[in-house]
């Protein structure tokens, strides 16, 4: 039976904590067995969970033992790492132990040194502190999970199941997965990635700036074919002051700025309207429907319908 050791830290997310455990104590082989031990560990017995206590019957030791281990996220991910898990968390990765985190448990790799020159990911929020912190990470913020073979790392919140679930496929193949995806009420493979719950903001300029009016300008007229050159004209400048002044005020071209106030204004027509998808495209300045749908995919991972199913 492989043995799956999660780690609870004080601050310890309790959905994160929860994820693994129920879907690994649930997994049945086709003979009916179960497919894993679940083992729950701590440096010390007690554990803050934020909300709750809880109390942890195992200790580090077992993470040695272990086939698996699951780091879930802790709600304070910045706090550092006591000395102790870390040397448990790298003998055990020394020993060839798969390590995986889930949401925030990417910086408790991070802090172990267990993804240095990895391509690792954490939920969205998160994902540009975990690159200024750990410059030696590759930080995907748009995927689901990241597999690396020894370690892996997932997104946040519902991203550890599919975490757990990608897990399952490859101890024991795809049809006891399948089952376990059907009792945790999950398909098996989700289109898209993270890219998709990411709440698109316009990169901000600063209150008073002077392209705040030119701004106001193009989020009002998103409908109309805008050149550079007539937002260089609205903004009374030429093509190339203007764009010195996008990278100074909003860290992006007028142009990128322009295709992400449409996007994010598709995405608020797919989650609050009926409106057709080829009528929202031409809505937000999209010349055809090819066209919206392709940046919509690029930018999201996903396509406009598939965006309505799963936020409408």
């Amino acid at each position: 039976m492989h043995t799956v050791a999660v780690l609870a830290l004080d601050q310890v997310i309790p959905f994160d904590l929860s994820t693994p455990i129920e879907v690994f104590t649930r997994t049945r082989l086709p003979d009916g067995s179960a497919g894993y031990r679940v083992l729950i560990c701590a440096e010390h017995p007690d554990v803050d969970a934020g909300h709750f206590s809880l109390r942890a019957p195992w200790g580090l030791e077992v993470l040695c033992e272990a086939d698996t281990i699951i780091v879930p996220g802790t709600a304070k991910p910045a706090q550092p790492l006591p000395p102790a898990v870390r040397d448990a968390l790298t003998s055990a990765a020394a020993k060839g132990k798969r390590i995986a985190s889930i949401c925030s448990g990417t910086f408790v790799l991070a802090a172990a040194g267990l993804l240095d020159g990895l391509r690792a990911t954490t939920h969205w929020v998160a994902a540009e502190v975990l690159a200024e912190s750990y410059p030696e990470i590759d930080v995907d913020p748009d995927v689901l999970y990241v597999d690396n073979g020894q370690i892996l790392t997932s997104a946040g919140a519902a991203a550890g199941l599919d975490l757990c679930l990608h897990l399952i496929r490859h101890d024991y193949g795809s049809a006891v997965a399948a089952d376990a995806a059907r009792l945790s009420v999950m398909p098996l493979e989700r289109e898209g990635g993270q890219a998709q719950f990411i709440a698109l903001q316009h990169p901000p300029a600063p209150r008073g700036a002077a392209l705040e009016p030119t701004l106001l300008w193009m989020q009002e007229n998103l409908a109309h074919d805008l050149s550079l050159a007539d937002i260089a004209a609205r903004a009374g400048t030429s093509t190339r002051t203007l764009i010195r002044h996008f990278r100074e005020q909003t860290g992006t071209t007028p142009l990128q700025w322009l295709h992400r106030a449409r996007i994010r204004q598709a995405q608020h027509l797919l989650e609050t309207t009926q409106d057709a998808v080829e009528r929202i495209g031409a809505d937000v300045g999209f010349g055809s429907p090819t066209s919206f749908r392709d940046r919509f995919k690029r930018t999201t991972g996903v396509s406009p319908l598939t965006y309505r199913r799963a936020f409408r």
